[in-house]
This record gives structure tokens, C-alpha cells and sequence, in this order.
């Protein structure tokens, strides 16, 4: 098909579970192909080596910068990520001549768009290298170079899958809930806007992995059993975060779990849960009209406690909630997909962001393209 390209999207997030490759085929404007999926675990001593090394960018002042451990973790980030497309390949019976380019995203470890400084973890180079395909990287920066937060970016994919959603209902809001959450708006007319809207999966992972050693709450089987505590989720929906005239993109240092003897287990789950959830209606606040609809993906979206309590707020405003799947969509796959979708974007020079997506002054594209070089 004319004007098609075949691209793997690697997506690390900040919940730091593992690595998503995921397929796709597109011409980077409203034509998309979603191919297979891929989901690589983090083993226990990876992700402790990945939490060392948010501690130790805390020192970064300039991009380039690798302080204490970076150096060494992003190294074996990179490879990993090398091996996850190899095994993608294997397993899918494809040869990197069958690929015109990946989309990187690394690993975000610091992210301070009031600076306009954000660090991502991730050698497109050495990837590029490893692999023998083109590697698009590095997208957030030239987002801030141009004045804005430099996230979220999967807003141009969402509009895309829009053009393509099968439902009736309009205005639709896509709600990524990763370790923070960000929601698309696409208006009746197209119109597209973006912003984060909270903490997402961040604040459960890191109560419960605390309190019991448990890296997230499947399900929602802990906050299941417990409360939701009024005066620990007011405490969080306060924020002067919710009522800024102006949008900004959240680093998951924003929004800090509760103590230890501030709940137990359950109630701080249960309470976090609901946290997650009204934080979304709360920012869709800021929307220029009442979604009809919401299309809820990642990880979020498997918490059933969470999206209980997202419907029942959703429901009060007469909007309906539901998940990527019920729409044929892949909530796990999107935003490795978009980061596909964004790398062809790139190397066709389109833009990436937008002034209702970012905060941009004007619509920018992005990314650092990198072509394999001979080892040795």
C-alpha cells in the first residue's frame, strides 16, 4: 500500500514493569494497521536498578548528563530492549529487513517540564546498531525546546484510532492510566486536546509494594477489601495540580503514596484506587465539553475497583466508560503502538505535538533518527 510503513514501538513506562513492543503498519497520518504485541517482564533486580537510577538522576542539571549508575543502566536497558526486538521478530516470523524503523521511548527518570528538562534513558545509537533498523528517540525534547511539556505524546495516535473507532459517541476521551494518567479528547469536530490528569497506577504500586512487598495490586484483589479513607483522598484531590488554569505534565515524584501509619493496606489501596479515578473526572474538568464517551487503556484499566469507580463518576455525568478492548482496540499495545506510529511521524518530518496537546507554541515534530553504523 502506498505510503505504508512496517514499525516496532518499544514502550518503557513509568511503572517500570518491562518493556511493550508492539507492530504496526501506517503512513504516520490516519491509515493504521495494528499488528502483534509483546509484553517483557523486568525481573525484581532490574526494576531495583531502575528505582537507584530515578535516585540518582535527581542530580541531573543538564540532558546529557549520567550521574552514579545511568551510564550502566541505560547500557543494559538499551541491550534489553535489543533482545526484546530480536525475540519479537523470532516469534513473528520477521527479519529486520522487514522493518523501516523503531520508535524508542526508554526510560523516563526525570521529567521537569517547569525547566523544560526531561530524561530518557535509552542509546538509539546502540539500538540502532543492535539491531541493523533505524531508531527514532529521544521524542520529548524538541517539544520543550518549543515551549511545551514535553508529554503527553500519544494524543496524535489516539486521533488517528479515533478516525477508525466503531462507536456513536462523541465527544470520545482515550484515558491512558500508566503510573500517571493522561487523557485525549477528540471533539465532535475533530478538535484534539491532551493533558496528564493525575496519578495513575503510581501511587497503588508504590503503597503496596511498601507495605507488603507486592509490586502492584492485581485486580484490585487488595483494594477490594478495604475503605476508601475520605479525609487521605481529599488530601490528594487538593491539589492546587486539579484547579491551575494551566495544564502541566506530571513526574511520578508529584504525587507522593501515603506513610505507613497513615493507612492500612487495604483502606490505603482502596483509597488510591479512588484517588486514581476521580482525578481523571476531576480534570476532564478542564475539557471543552463533557466527554459522551470514555475509552480507558493501560494498566489502569485491569484494576476493577479503579474502573468501578470511574464508571459510577462517569455514569453521574452521563458519559459512558469502557475498556480499549470493547472497542477492538489493545489496551496494553497503545502506547507501545504510538511510539511506532510517532517514529514514522518523524522520519516524515510531521508533527508530533501540538499547542492543545503540550502546551507547544506552534506543532512540532521530534525525535533523534539514528541509521546503523558497522560495529568494530
Amino acid at each position: 500500500m502506498d505510503g505504508m510503513k512496517t514499525a516496532i514501538g518499544l514502550m518503557s513506562g513509568t511503572s517500570m514493569d518491562g518493556i511493550d513492543v508492539a507492530l504496526l503498519r501506517t503512513d504516520g497520518q490516519g491509515r493504521v494497521e495494528r499488528g502483534a504485541f509483546l509484553g517483557v517482564a523486568y525481573e525484581p533486580a532490574f526494576r531495583e536498578k531502575l528505582k537507584q537510577a530515578l535516585q540518582d538522576a535527581t542530580a541531573i542539571r543538564e540532558r546529557a548528563e549520567r550521574p552514579g549508575t545511568l551510564t550502566a543502566v541505560e547500557r543494559e536497558l538499551t541491550e534489553r530492549h535489543a533482545v526484546a526486538i530480536r525475540d519479537f521478530l523470532r516469534q513473528n516470523d520477521l527479519s529486520a529487513s522487514d522493518i523501516h524503523v523503531i520508535g524508542f521511548h526508554g526510560q523516563t527518570v526525570l521529567h521537569r517540564p517547569d525547566e523544560a528538562l526531561t530524561v530518557q534513558l535509552g542509546d538509539g545509537q546502540r539500538l540502532a546498531d543492535l539491531t541493523g533498523i533505524a531508531v527514532v528517540s529521544d521524542m520529548r525534547a524538541n517539544d520543550m525546546v518549543h515551549g511545551g511539556q514535553g508529554a503527553p505524546l500519544v494524543p496524535a495516535y489516539h486521533a488517528a484510532l479515533a478516525e477508525g473507532l466503531v462507536v456513536p459517541e462523541r465527544p470520545v476521551c482515550f484515558v491512558n492510566i500508566g503510573g500517571i494518567s493522561n487523557l485525549t479528547f477528540i471533539g465532535r469536530d475533530g478538535a484534539l486536546m491532551a493533558f496528564d490528569s493525575g496519578p495513575g497506577n503510581n501511587l497503588i504500586d508504590q503503597w503496596v509494594e511498601a507495605q507488603a512487598g507486592i509490586p502492584f495490586d492485581q485486580g484490585g484483589m487488595i483494594a477490594s477489601e478495604g475503605q476508601v479513607m475520605a479525609a487521605l483522598a481529599e488530601s490528594y484531590l487538593a491539589s492546587p495540580f486539579f484547579t491551575a488554569e494551566t495544564r502541566r505534565s506530571l513526574d511520578r515524584n508529584d504525587f507522593l503514596p501515603p506513610r505507613g501509619d497513615q493507612a492500612e493496606l487495604a483502606d490505603g489501596a482502596r483509597t488510591l484506587a479512588y484517588v486514581a479515578a476521580a482525578a481523571i473526572m476531576t480534570s476532564a474538568g478542564h475539557l471543552p465539553e463533557a466527554p459522551a464517551l470514555y475509552v480507558i487503556c493501560g494498566g489502569g484499566r485491569l484494576n476493577a475497583v479503579l474502573m468501578a469507580d470511574l464508571a459510577r463518576l462517569a455514569g453521574e455525568r452521563g458519559a459512558k466508560v469502557v475498556s480499549a478492548e470493547d472497542v477492538s482496540l489493545d489496551g496494553d499495545a497503545m502506547e507501545a503502538e504510538a511510539w511506532a506510529y510517532l517514529a514514522v511521524r518523524a522520519m516524515q518530518g510531521l508533527p508530533l505535538t501540538f499547542p492543545n496537546t503540550t502546551g507547544t507554541s506552534a506543532p512540532v515534530s521530534g525525535g533523534r533518527i539514528t541509521t546503523p553504523q558497522k560495529i568494530g
